[in-house]
This record gives structure tokens, sequence and C-alpha cells, in this order.
């Protein structure tokens, strides 16, 4: 590709109004008050499927459906000379969660094709900008599952779990939205990882970091792999409240144990100099049995366990089960750790991240280097051995919440980078 015009800066500046549009049309369709709610599979994420590719229409860009129901939008280069560039992230939000979380990305996707159409730049290799489906672990328990489906990396049994709204399992939800699950079943990517040049992200960061920094983007380095257990049971024995301690086989008592033997530990490995972080989202006793003069003899908890490195998750794999097994011997209850879902850490390609920075420099953008506190698509791209890379944009009051607060302007910056870096190549 050409080296860009000195119009590219203004071209990407004149795409704003598009994107805040674009941003103003997918909080509109998942409006939830007080939050926004795009459920995977469901009428919010269906709705914003269809604002994008009309976005894409208008830019003169090819739409397609895959197997897994993921758009592509596919801007095609006139004599290709190189592997596809694809720029994507997801539409589906959590329930009651922000406007940012994903779409940002996918609207950021078409914002850099409209300004280096704008500016006159030729492509020298296709560009797709992606939708992927239900990144949000929320809706089957099993998050990323667009870009798992499109790469063959769906843990077995997937497509058997239940959306947890409609009751549908995730093979009969992905066929009402156009896709074909039994091409899922067989195991196979959807798209070869050889034969794809690069995946980008623009994705809202998801701590205060670049807050801290005072800076409009980050360039990620790494994103954690994941260890989730959805539903861990711990089973004792109801009980009395007035049984004495060395009776009892309190279950509550035991969740709260576990749970703070997991922070203990969690602490232990960031003071030796492994980020990672465990997070509890469910927590509690049975609804229909609990009472104040019982004690429960039933608890139930979701795990997150995340780290930067596939090995240090593995080893915490490992130091769970421990954590578990001393924790059930010392209160004499029984955990369960249930099924569970496992995602690799992704490892951004070393020449992107350079690539990035240069581009940013250019432009005179603040970027740091940071790693990313959150999971996204990119982890299964760069599994997959496809080169890899993500942009991280400025996002006040974190992420999964509806006071999300990144700026537009802030965006306009990490589409500028993406833009310079893609006429650059």
């Amino acid at each position: 590709m050409a080296l860009p015009s000195l119009g590219l800066r203004d071209a990407v500046a004149a795409q704003a109004p598009l994107v805040q549009r674009l941003l103003d049309e997918v909080a509109r369709v998942g409006a939830d008050p007080p939050g926004i709610t795009r459920e995977a599979f469901g009428p919010g994420e269906n709705a914003a499927f269809a604002l994008v590719a009309e976005a894409g229409a208008a830019l003169g860009l090819a739409a397609s459906t895959d197997a897994a129901a993921n758009l592509s939008l596919r801007w095609a280069a006139r004599e290709p000379a190189g592997k596809p560039l694809l720029i994507g992230s997801h539409l589906d939000s959590i329930a009651q969660g922000g406007n940012f979380d994903g779409a940002a990305g996918v609207i950021a996707g078409l914002g850099a094709v409209a300004a280096l159409q704008a500016a006159g730049i030729t492509p020298r290799r296709d560009i797709e900008v992606l939708a992927l489906r239900c990144e949000e672990a929320v809706w089957f328990g099993l998050g990323l599952v667009g870009s798992r489906g499109m790469l063959a990396r769906l843990p077995p049994g997937a497509l058997d779990l239940p959306h947890a709204r409609t009751g549908l399992n995730l093979a009969q939800s992905i066929a009402a939205c156009g896709g074909d699950p039994a091409r899922l079943r067989a195991g196979l990517p959807l798209r070869d990882p050889r034969e794809i040049g690069a995946y980008l992200e623009i994705h809202i960061e998801q701590a205060p970091q670049l807050i801290e920094a005072g800076a409009p983007l980050g360039i990620c380095l790494a994103t954690p792999g994941n260890l989730r257990h959805p539903r861990i049971r711990i089973l004792g024995e109801d009980a009395h409240t007035g049984l004495p301690h060395r009776f009892r086989r309190d279950a509550a008592m035991a969740g709260a144990d576990f749970a703070l033997a997991l922070e203990r530990f969690w602490l232990a490995e960031e003071d030796a100099g492994y980020p990672m972080a465990v997070t509890i989202g469910r927590f509690h006793t049975l609804p229909d049995r609990h009472s104040m003069t019982v004690v429960p003899g039933d608890f139930t908890l979701s795990l997150d366990l995340r780290a930067y490195d596939a090995g240090h998750l593995q080893a915490l794999e490992a130091q769970l089960g421990a954590i578990a097994a001393e924790v059930a011997e010392r209160r004499h209850v029984t955990i369960v750790l249930g099924e569970r879902s496992w995602a690799a850490p992704g490892i951004m390609d070393a020449a992107i991240v350079e690539g990035l920075a240069g581009a940013a420099a250019r432009l005179g953008v603040a970027a740091p280097r940071l790693n990313s506190p959150g999971s996204h698509d990119a982890n299964n791209f760069a599994a997959a051995g496809v080169p890899t890379g993500m942009l991280l944009v400025r996002n006040a009051n974190g992420s999964h919440n509806p006071r999300e607060a990144m700026e537009t302007a802030d965006l306009m910056e990490a589409i500028a980078v993406l833009a310079e870096w893609i006429a650059a190549g």
C-alpha cells in the first residue's frame, strides 16, 4: 500500500460523525435502563449486527455470514498482495452493562475503512471488519463463542450449553441467527488461520491504567487467559443454628473460607511477580432453602481465574484443586468444582506492537504499552497462530457496568493510529 497522503489525519477526523452516530444507534437498540443489554443471539445483538451491516454496505463492503453467525464486511483489494487483515470485536453486552465494550471496536473498524477510502488510499490486501458473536460469557457460561467457532476452538459440549434467558442451547441459538451448527460440530476451522494475515482489535480498557497515565490509548502486549468454573457447589449438611461449631458442616462458612484462601494465594502470586486475577461473581446459599435459623448445607459460587502465561494458568488450576481439597477437609464439606472452560492467553505479535507504536509516534499520540486485564477475541486468534494486535482505548469507570465512559475523541485517536498503521503497511 502506498504511503498515506497528508490528508489521512483529516480523513479520520471527518469520520467522527459516522462513528458517533453508530455508537448512538447501537446504544438505542440495546437500551435497558440503567444500562445496555445486547443479549447474545437475541434482539439487541441482532439489531446491532443489522446496523453494522447497513453501515458496511454504505461503504461498499461485501457482507457474508459464517457458520458461527459471525458477520464479515470485506473491502476487497483490486490486486491482493497479501493475506487479509481482519479488524474485529463483538456487539453483545452483559445484562445492563455499558455501550462501548466490544461495539466500539467494530465501529472503529468501519471508521478506519471509511477514513482510508476518504483519503483515496487503496488497500494492498483485503480488509475485513468482523462482528463476532457472543463474546460475553454471561449468556452460555462460555465466552468468545464467535471467534472460538471460527477457529475450531469450541470445547466439547459447548453447542449443548443452554442460554441463560431463552433456554435454547448454543447450537439452536446459532441456527436461529443463520449459522450452521453442524459445521461447528465437525470441529474444523471456518477460516484457515494460516490464510489470515493479521487480526487487529480495538477495545475499551477495562482498568484505569490509561486514566492514570493520562493517555487516550495504549498498545496491548498481552491479554490474559482464563479458567472459569461457572457453578462450584459446596455440599455440607443443613442443621439447627444452635449446633456447636465442632459438629457443623457449614457450606456457607466453607465458601467464605475458600474465597479468602484464593485471595491470599492471589496476593502471594502477585508479590512474587506473577500478575493474575481472581473473581467470584456469584456467591450464595439456595434461595428456596436458606433461612436465618438454618446452618446452610448447600452453597454455590462462580470463579474466574486469569493469568498472562499459559504455564502459570495451568499451575493455578492445580493450586485451585489443592486449595479446594484443604478447605473441604478442614470444614468437613465436599467441594465440587463442576464444569470448566479454559481460554489461552493472547500474546500480541511483536512486529504489530512495534508498527502500532511507530504509527502513534508519527501522529504524536501518547500510547503506552500495557497488558489488558480482560480476555478478548484476540486471545483466540493469537492462540491459533494469527499475528495479532490490540489497541486499548481510555475508558473511565471500568466496564461491565452502565457507567462506561469512553470519549469518542479517544476512539478517534485509536482509529487514526489503526489507519496510519494500515496505510504504512
